[in-house]
């Protein structure tokens, strides 16, 4: 198991380093130390607007969140071995040539991916904030407990997904009655302790009050949800086979009105047959959102009125944007390569693909704004977020071209890409703090997206494709 392990490890680091240059991978988490660092010694400002209680719900729901899109791999087992590893790391399909089974590799999988992002992401800032400790008046003990609860978010997120995933690949109707027991509970739970279930989270409560007791307990529940989800989870295939009409000729009629309508059915059909716009939507967008939502719940009373409608808005348009990654994850420019299609034309029918799928967005956008009360502003919340979602996929789309997926982990793709919807994301949330209706003034983005668009397809259709 651990050759299997050390050898996948291994097998990704040379896939990232061979996509854009071992320097820009190995810089990647020296960049979320430096963050974690400078952020630091910020905390005495920030807390004189917010205390720390809150800033550390907000630090712990992003780890929460990190972990949640992380464990997003667990959709479908046949569509992860598939699609997730493709041709790029061989080992997961050594099953098929040596006497090791899909549920060993998986499992290495899971573990190796848990390790990996761990270093990436958790270990940086949580040594970042350590090491500032000394010089911010925070004590070793508490710095080291922040990192320990930190990961414990991240796990919660990632066991948590992992499991949602695994029934739902068995199960969907079963996958529902979850949610909705899990519903039912935390709302039972708020109804009989008068407080927001999410300060139950038990990150939370051990970096309030650590104790051995409800650490063994949170190990335990994480145990527990990762044991079942490898169980529950089968790559076999089960000998039936599906057999679909021909739905190509009409959707392409129906898609008459777009460019590149037969690029448009394609994109179309990889989404539905591969079972990703449900899984996508659920796993990917919407619960996502909703933890954050959950979460900011709490930060209420520290923004101005209606603040939390718009920030929400706001979050929605960044997470919207990652639907870019959702229908360029199918396949690269290789296989077109011997047709009449240029780079900028697979772009433009990546970008109008993404520009239908804004409706979820849209609609998750309205659902908040009227059930926190805030119809009133419903239009301004949408045309903000929607803004703001075409503005980052614009960016995606000049910095990465096709391959959003990947070259989002090289530092400067990453550090760009952070400063150019940075600013945007600080002006117009000003702006519609300052008056909810002054939020429509976010079309505007519609001019630098039109630009960033307009250079992406320069820029790529320059880039040899086979460097990516």
């Amino acid at each position: 198991m651990f050759e299997l392990f050390t050898n996948m490890v291994k097998e990704e680091w040379r896939v990232h380093s061979t996509m854009f240059g071992s320097l820009s991978f190995a810089l990647f988490p020296v960049m979320i130390f430096g963050i974690a660092l400078m952020g630091s010694f910020l905390i005495p400002l920030m807390r004189t607007t917010l205390p720390a209680g809150n800033l550390t719900l907000i630090i712990h729901a992003n780890y929460l969140m990190l972990g949640i899109m992380v464990g997003g791999f667990g959709l479908l087992g046949n569509e992860v071995m598939n699609r997730r590893f493709g041709q790029a790391s061989l080992l997961a399909f050594s099953a098929r040539s040596l006497p090791i089974s899909e549920k060993f590799i998986f499992l290495n999988f899971v573990i190796k991916d848990t390790v990996y992002y761990f270093f990436l992401w958790v270990l940086p800032f949580g040594f970042g904030y350590i090491l500032a400790s000394p010089f911010t008046g925070v004590p070793l003990a508490g710095a080291l407990l922040l990192l320990l609860t930190l990961t414990l978010s991240f796990l919660f997120g990632l066991c948590g997904v992992f499991f949602l995933s695994a029934i739902y690949a068995r199960s969907r109707p079963v996958l529902w009655l979850v949610l909705l027991v899990l519903g039912v509970g935390m709302g039972g739970l708020a109804a009989m302790t008068g407080k927001n279930p999410v300060l139950f989270f038990p990150p939370l409560l051990l970096n309030s009050a650590f104790t051995w007791v409800n650490f063994l307990i949170s190990c335990a529940v994480l145990a527990l949800l990762f044991g079942i989800a490898i169980v529950l989870f089968n790559p076999e295939s089960v000998g039936s086979e599906k057999t679909y009409r021909d739905s190509f000729a009409p959707l392409m009629q129906r898609f008459s009105f777009l460019p590149n309508p037969p690029l448009a059915a394609k994109d179309t059909l990889d989404l539905y047959r591969s079972g990703s716009l449900i899984g996508q939507t659920i796993f990917s967008f919407l619960l996502p959102l909703a933890v954050i939502w959950f979460f900011l719940s709490l930060l209420g009373p520290f923004f101005p009125p209606h603040g939390l409608l718009f920030i929400v808005a706001v979050t929605t348009g960044v997470i919207a944007s990652t639907m870019y990654t959702w229908v360029t994850m199918f396949d690269t420019f290789g296989p077109y390569a011997c047709l009449p299609v240029a780079v900028s034309t697979l772009i433009e029918s990546k970008l109008t693909t993404f520009a239908v799928l804004q409706a979820i967005p849209a609609i998750f956008i309205a659902v908040v704004a009227l059930f926190s009360g805030e119809a009133a502003y419903l239009v301004p919340a949408i045309v903000l977020g929607i803004s703001v979602s075409f503005y980052a996929v614009g960016v995606m789309a000049w910095l990465c071209g096709l391959s959003p997926n990947v070259l989002v982990y090289d530092v400067k793709v990453l550090f760009v890409y952070l400063i150019l919807v940075g600013i945007a994301l600080t002006i117009f949330t000003s702006v519609a703090f300052a008056n909810p209706y002054f939020a429509l003034s976010a079309v505007i983005l519609a001019i630098p997206t039109w630009l960033l668009v307009r250079k992406a397809k320069v820029r790529w259709d320059a880039v040899d494709p086979g460097g990516f």
